[in-house]
């Protein structure tokens, strides 16, 4: 058996789908396993940029098979969309299996994705890709879901369409007074239905298919989306998602039990951004924010929002290397920091000039928190051509040696930019 996971230690946006596709290369399987068409991330291939939502990094490659698992909440026309643009590319979805117990975005959950949305005030909105996402798992939890199961079922998909139409147009016009995002039974009975055929033939029973590939010795690359500071239980809530991207969420949405997740990558952007409301103590709010923000080109892939962006903040990543029990730390987008005379990471949090234990849960205490700056040398030199680790320069070095020194985890990618080649290894992945 061999595993390798890939997880993201901050807001997003880290870097994971080129990490992802990197170590899909050497995968025979690749799972999504939490997550919707909400995780845009960009891989390029050959010089050949990929905004992939739900598929799989692997669905880039010929040879590889590709699950989306369990806890995966699928919109079949977006993923349809998808797989459209993939196959105008060249490239195909023919390896692509959709677990039949994952739950499936409707219209009405992009309605009220849209109405709750609507419905907050400044500062207090989530800043949700409204997708849908949010009320889908929701629905789930609920336990008034549609899973791909009972899509495929006409029958069953009826009256669990009919039910969820009557509550949700009620809940659109009467709650949130916006009888306009009303959804219309019969039109998405025969709009669904259709989507059903399409895709009846990857739907399948993942977990009993994974569990036999790890079985016989394939090795299984696990990937998910958004990130740890993102997680609906231990992220910066509400400002989170609706599910679980750390490495325990892999475990239920891969269905697969604990054991058989190996090989635990933190994927670390060489600086910090986020996007939409919360507490952000290292952000920056001047020239210094602005030059990392254009130098990353930092905008949202699916939404094109400008990201907050500020120095590395080291309280976070530590946090998710516990949360994660992280085996290695990718360091990505290492080439943005060139220009830099000098850079900051921070080491530490303090309110009132007392240190802070930890990372708070409560934002109130978040905000008040002022970042612990180290200071070190920038390097001033063009590294996206090294393809060596002990050819990056010293204060290159230096920098990523710390960022593993205070967390306490292993370097074992260095991503000098954004191709596949532009990937320095220091250690084997899977285990």
């Amino acid at each position: 058996m061999a595993t390798s996971m890939v997880i993201g230690t901050q807001w997003g946006d880290e870097g994971k789908g080129k990490v992802v596709d990197y170590l899909a290369e050497q995968a025979d399987v690749v799972v999504r396993s939490q997550g919707g068409n909400n995780a845009g991330h960009t891989v390029v291939v050959d010089d050949q940029a990929f905004a992939l939502r739900l598929l799989p990094s692997g669905i880039l490659y010929d040879n590889k098979e590709n699950i989306i698992g369990t806890g995966v909440v699928v919109d079949p026309k977006g993923l349809l969309d998808e797989i459209k643009g993939l196959e105008e590319k060249g490239k195909s979805a023919k390896n692509l299996k959709i677990s039949d117990r994952a739950h499936v975005v409707m219209p009405y959950h992009r309605a009220l994705d849209v109405a709750e949305e609507n419905s907050k005030a400044e500062g207090q909105k989530i800043g949700t890709t409204k997708n849908g996402i949010g009320p889908c798992y929701a629905d789930k939890v609920n336990r008034v879901g549609i899973r791909m199961c009972d899509l495929m079922d006409p029958e069953v998909f009826k009256e669990k369409l009919a039910y969820n139409v009557k509550m949700k147009n009620a809940m659109l016009e009467k709650v949130y007074n916006q009888p306009e995002l009303m959804v219309d039974y019969d039109t998405l009975l025969e709009e669904y239905l259709g989507y059903a055929d399409q895709i009846r033939h990857m739907v399948t029973d993942t977990n009993v298919e994974l569990f036999e590939m790890i079985e016989s010795g394939k090795k299984v690359l696990f990937e998910g989306a958004q990130a740890t500071m993102l997680d609906l239980d231990n992220g910066t809530y509400p400002f989170v998602t609706s599910s679980h991207p750390v490495a325990g969420g892999a475990s239920t949405g891969a269905g697969l039990g604990p054991n058989y997740l190996k090989g635990i990558v933190g994927v670390v952007k060489a600086y910090s951004t986020r996007v939409g409301e919360g507490p952000f103590p290292s952000e920056l709010l001047d020239q210094t924010g602005d030059k990392i923000r254009n130098e990353g080109h930092e905008f949202g892939t699916v939404t094109g929002r400008p990201r907050r962006c500020g120095w590395l903040d080291l309280v976070v990543v530590k946090y998710a290397a516990a949360l994660n029990s992280l085996d290695h730390l990718a360091i990505t987008r290492l080439d943005i920091l060139d220009s830099f005379d000098e850079l900051k990471i921070c080491v530490g949090y303090t309110i009132d000039g007392k240190a802070v234990k930890g990372f708070p849960a409560d934002l109130k205490k978040l905000a008040q928190c002022q970042p612990v700056y180290e200071t070190m040398p920038g390097w001033k030199e063009d590294i996206s051509g090294i393809r060596e680790y002990d050819q990056l320069p010293a204060a290159a070095r230096a920098y990523v040696e710390r960022i593993a020194a205070v967390t306490g985890v292993p370097l074992g990618i260095v991503s000098v930019g954004p191709n596949r080649d532009q990937t320095i290894a220091l250690d084997e992945m899977y285990k």
